[in-house]
């Protein structure tokens, strides 16, 4: 139960870093991008995606001690998570590129 309300609150922590223009250097591919590849990012709508699967991971995280004794219920979690970040994962690489 602690180790998922530090992990919550460490995720919540974030999302306000990438919602104060910060923490570009955290954004896998981002930071190691030449300046070419991060010309064609439009970082802001970046930021406002990490920032909310930070806060959905929050979430998520925060809710696993309350479901810890149903494991049904664990798996649906888990698979509505991974479809969570395959539809961020595809808006981070359409709605976040530059046109």
């Amino acid at each position: 139960m602690i180790f998922s309300v530090i992990m919550s609150i460490l995720f919540i922590i974030l999302a306000v870093i990438f919602l104060m223009g910060k923490g570009d250097k955290l954004i896998a591919g981002y930071n190691t991008a030449s300046e070419e590849e991060k010309s064609k990012v439009n970082i802001k709508r970046l930021r406002l995606l990490m920032a909310i699967i930070c806060v959905i991971t929050a979430g998520f995280v925060s809710i696993q001690p309350i479901i810890e004794s149903n494991r049904a219920t664990q798996m649906g979690v888990f698979f509505a998570f991974i479809l969570v970040t395959m539809v961020f994962i595809i808006l981070a690489n359409t709605w976040a590129k530059k046109k």
